[in-house]
């Protein structure tokens, strides 16, 4: 069988390319907290290798033969809910059949439906952990995975039951124990029935002593893995186009072989090995991820209702500065969704170019579809987009619907830059595309239009890299977005600046600067107007809403 890129489940070496999963890992670092008889906690966002790296420490511990190491996915008892009994039953049945398959143990088989029915399901855990401990010949290590699947008083009972046996390690409960999640134990919120009351994860497990993450690819490691592609079909990734991936990915492990299986293995054009990997294959491929809404997009996009996270990416996707309202571990918590990251200039930004893209299409995705505007009603004869008229039919779209319209969305502060991106997305679906940049305190919205024009570059034109990824002549148009917070004239002149430099990043021809204003008592013919701007000899279009 040849191999491939994995996008569901543990890897398998002899199946997937991949990376030697105990090589992302400290594993000095790990072994070194097991041999100190520590707790710890091991997250990291949803399909980013955590169950791999677990199932290659427990093979890795027992071919070195000091520890009797088990795995074990507690995500079977998340149905148990709030019944703890069924819970914790369903939790030692599975560490016994883990037990029977890895260890060729089978007498915790044999003795955890005794010891439920006598010590209950508030005992049965620790008990069946204090006796393996107290038979085994060697210390336990056990890795529990998906442990923040479990809910509400089952998993404060499991918690509380590891933690109660605690001071008994190594001779008569495990040595080290390894809870692994998407989010610390810090950060769990626990809603209990019984004490009528939230219990932090922090208390209910206060034996912790560290929280490691298992972090993304570094650029290195992604080319590593798209070179064993290389290497079994000869097949080559263009060094531009693993500039595109990593622009795309930021390194985020699912969407990496995700990219790589879609346009090597889907496109009829990369399933042809003597084709190059080129970086419109990668923006096709993309584009194919985030229309198909894969499985690991879709969790991630069912996280956008949540509180916590809008206290967040609301203003991010405003461009402003976080609001007195969010709590102080919810940066935290939605850094541990993978949702957001954190620049070397400590700027909080969304975390990869594919999320910047689908997380604001996920938002407006039912208003976008209820528009009737069409891509051929701006385009001129020369085929270039007239965002002048597009422009100037948005502002008669806002003035009519944007009150009607806003109040649909969950995320109202940043309803004016969400409803134009859904304008302008619902224009270039005919066969351009929106780039975006956000980020806490930048105090705007960067969009950028790129826009296909038949053409190609003229011979002797110098070539850059954007060339390269698009060889056909592309119409650049960059739209800045703001919204009005002090005058209209420090405003305008702090956007002019602003869409100037991105103008002059991005190569854009063309640059518009949207001002939003906000003011509930303000007429709309107070707050609507265009006007023609030099700055840098650039022409910048300002349009006031």
């Amino acid at each position: 069988m040849k191999r491939f890129f994995n996008t569901a489940g543990p890897v398998k070496y002899k199946n997937h390319y991949c990376l030697p999963p105990l090589e992302r890992l400290n594993l000095a670092e790990v072994l070194s907290l097991i041999d100190q008889e520590k707790y710890f906690v091991l997250h990291a966002p949803r399909q980013t290798g955590k169950t791999s790296c677990l199932l290659a420490l427990m093979e890795y511990l027992n071919r070195q033969g000091l520890y009797e190491c088990l795995y074990v996915n507690v995500e079977i008892a998340q149905s148990a809910r709030e019944n703890v009994h069924r819970g914790i039953k369903g939790i030692l049945n599975e560490i016994s059949e883990r037990a029977r398959i890895y260890l060729q143990n089978d007498r915790i088989q044999r003795i955890w439906p005794e010891i439920l029915s006598v010590s209950g399901e508030e005992g049965a855990l620790n008990t069946v952990l204090t006796r393996w401990a107290e038979e085994s010949p060697k210390p336990i290590v056990l890795l529990m995975d998906e442990i923040d699947a479990l809910i509400g008083d089952t998993l404060i009972s499991v918690l509380r039951q590891l933690r109660s046996g605690y001071d008994k390690r190594p001779l008569h409960f495990p040595q080290s124990i390894i809870l692994c999640g998407v989010r610390d134990v810090r950060d769990y919120r626990i809603h209990s029935d019984k004490e009528k009351a939230i219990i932090t994860g922090g208390s209910a497990f206060n034996i912790k002593t560290k929280s490691l993450r298992l972090g993304e690819f570094s650029r290195e490691e992604m080319n590593r893995l798209y070179q064993q592609h290389t290497d079994e079909t000869a097949q080559t990734f263009l060094p531009e186009t693993l500039d595109l991936a990593w622009e795309y990915t930021s390194g985020q492990p699912w969407i990496v072989n995700a990219l790589g299986y879609e346009v090597c293995f889907e496109m009829k054009e990369g399933q042809i090995r003597e084709n190059p990997i080129t970086p419109e294959m990668m923006t096709q491929a993309k584009e194919s991820l985030i229309i198909r809404r894969e499985t690991h997009l879709d969790q991630l996009m069912d996280k956008l209702q949540e509180e916590r996270v809008i206290r967040v990416l609301g203003p991010i996707l405003e461009g402003k500065a976080l609001s007195q309202s969010f709590q102080k571990d919810d940066i935290g918590y939605v850094l541990d969704l993978g949702l957001i990251r954190q620049a070397t200039n400590g700027e909080i930004q969304l975390s990869n170019r594919i999320y910047q893209e689908i997380i604001p299409r996920e938002l407006v995705w039912n208003i976008q579809s209820g528009m009737t505007e069409k891509a051929s009603w701006y385009i001129r004869e020369n085929g270039l987009l007239d965002m002048k008229k597009l422009l100037s039919a948005f502002q008669d779209f806002f003035q009519e619907h944007s009150e009607h319209w806003i109040e649909r969305f969950e995320y109202k502060e940043a309803g004016p830059q969400l409803l134009i991106q859904a304008f302008l997305q619902r224009i270039v679906n005919g066969g351009g595309r929106i780039e975006r940049e956000y980020g806490l305190g930048r105090m705007r919205t960067d969009l950028l239009v790129i826009w296909p024009v038949k053409g190609k570059i003229a011979d002797g034109e110098q070539q850059t890299i954007e060339d390269i990824r698009h060889p056909v002549k592309s119409q650049r148009v960059v739209i800045e977005l703001k919204i009005l917070y002090k005058s209209l004239e420090k405003t305008i002149d702090a956007g002019l600046k602003q869409t100037w430099e991105y103008m002059d990043r991005c190569r854009a021809d063309e640059g518009h600067l949207v001002v939003f204003d906000r003011s509930p008592k303000k007429s709309w013919k107070k707050k609507r107007f265009v006007m023609e701007k030099n700055f840098q000899e650039h022409s910048i279009t300002v349009w006031g809403m």
